[in-house]
């Protein structure tokens, strides 16, 4: 039974983890930077400890000073949200050593699935398509540039610890592979302490689509059906939805049972989710699984009415899943808009600092997953997404105007945020049709006015 768990994050995610903890009656402590007092997950716990300065590295991905205040407030279990030390094999370790009640896959399973060459392998065993590619990690640029000319241009440089778009690098031919390649390293090294490399076939023009799938102790596995995460800007995702407006029931069937198939390899537990290219034929390949909660898990929960976070927590308490797979039904759609605080006129340049006035949307089939408010002043420090909008409807297109309608209805005064970038792509004809796949924004920002995305919230 776990009664007190310590949230190892910041932002909208830790104020979601409050929130599931304070309906399922389980206390909880907030950790938080100097930069991050005035947050609202630390106003709201019922507990908090600073661990820091504002730097991430200096607070949040400080795995000992979180153990420090986890053994200081007598806390039972820790959720690390998404981010930071989410996806780290040794602060599962050191949580489990410290007896702490990781709210997560076991460390070896981190470990193996962040791998991303040990993962392609893991779930190529088990009969899930993977992207033709290297075997493993690449020791030298001369090697990679065999395999890069064996596989055929274009190809996809990746970092084996890679994430969030960074250490990943597309080459054409051969005399721009080199170039990619060093620039890629270097990335990867910077972002990941590791520098290891694999190059794998790149698929032009695919859609990303995801499947969140939930495994308990006693080998239950299910999942919660797809998101489709193709509105992307580098490598970044911008517009998640369920389900996607590109695959039908026979293809979606089929991705769901290899979803299962490549968690039960990783002997997976928790929640987790399996992220697969789809060409536009249909045929779909495994790239990656993500070890952790996603920050689109909101559209899953609205399609499905399952709560995902409490899911986690059942889980880590060692029950069986609430659910079967048979259970799981999805009777709307739903769609996710990040609204980051950026400036689309300016190159997406960030754009911290204090907002004015706000005011979120609201009314039927609107949700807002969000940290901030009228005075909150947004830290350079941490990634620019402020909120999550998330509107839903029987239908697509019920759900799309209802985004539109709400995105419109937002009011963020002292800071440029990507609302009117927003509002432009779902009014897209093309974006309307589910025909985006992942170079849509490119081709979106390549046609449209330079000044349509001027106005100030």
């Amino acid at each position: 039974m776990i009664r007190k768990i310590l949230i190892a994050n910041r932002g909208e995610i830790a104020l979601r983890i409050v929130r599931a903890c304070r309906e399922l009656g389980i206390q909880t402590l907030a950790v938080y930077s100097e930069a991050d007092e005035q947050s609202l997950h630390v106003q709201l716990a019922d507990e908090a400890i600073c661990i820091g300065p504002a730097s991430g590295a200096e607070s949040y991905l400080r795995a000992d000073r979180i153990l420090s205040a986890a053994e200081i407030a007598d806390v039972d279990a820790i959720h690390p949200g998404y981010g930071f030390l989410s996806e780290n094999e040794e602060f599962a370790e050191q949580c489990a050593s410290c007896n702490i009640n990781f709210i997560g896959p076991k460390a070896e399973t981190i470990g193996k699935m962040g791998d991303k060459a040990m993962a392609r392998e893991t779930v190529s065993k088990a009969g899930v398509p993977i992207i033709p590619g290297s075997d493993g990690p690449i020791e030298n640029e001369k090697d990679a540039i065999k395999i890069a000319q064996k596989i055929g241009f274009p190809v996809i440089i990746k970092a084996v610890a890679g994430g969030g778009g960074r250490g990943m690098r597309i080459a054409h031919n051969a005399v721009s592979f080199a170039k990619e390649f060093q620039s890629a390293r270097l990335e990867a090294t910077k972002a990941f302490g590791n520098g290891a490399l694999y190059v794998e076939k790149y698929l032009e023009n695919p859609r990303h689509i995801e499947f969140q799938v939930l495994a308990d102790k006693h080998g239950n596995v299910i999942h919660l059906g797809e998101r489709d995460c193709s509105v992307q800007r580098r490598h970044q995702k911008v517009i998640e939805e369920a389900p996607s407006p590109f695959l039908d029931k026979n293809l979606r069937a089929r991705m769901g049972k290899a979803a299962i198939k490549a968690t039960n390899a990783a002997d997976y537990i928790n929640a987790g989710t399996i992220e697969f290219l789809v060409d536009s034929k249909g045929n779909f390949y495994f790239i990656e699984m993500n070890t952790r909660i996603q920050v689109e898990h909101a559209v899953t929960e609205e399609v499905t009415g399952i709560d995902l976070i409490k899911e986690q927590i059942n889980i880590a308490s060692g029950n069986r899943l609430s659910i079967s797979q048979k259970e799981v039904t999805y009777d709307k759609h739903a769609i996710e808009c990040r609204i980051c605080a950026e400036n689309p006129s300016n190159g997406f340049a960030p754009s911290p600092g204090t907002i004015g006035l706000y005011y979120a949307p609201g009314g039927h089939g609107v949700r807002v997953d969000s940290h901030v408010y009228g005075g909150y002043t947004v830290s350079p420090y941490y990634d620019s997404m402020i909120a999550k909008l998330v509107t839903y409807g029987r239908t697509r297109k019920i759900a799309l105007d209802r985004m539109y309608r709400a995105l419109s209805e937002y009011i963020i005064r002292g800071i440029d945020t990507n609302i009117e970038f927003l509002k432009a792509i779902v009014l897209d004809p093309g974006f309307r049709q589910g025909e985006a796949t992942t170079s849509y924004v490119e081709e979106f920002l390549a046609r449209a006015p330079k000044d349509v995305f001027k106005k100030s919230q």
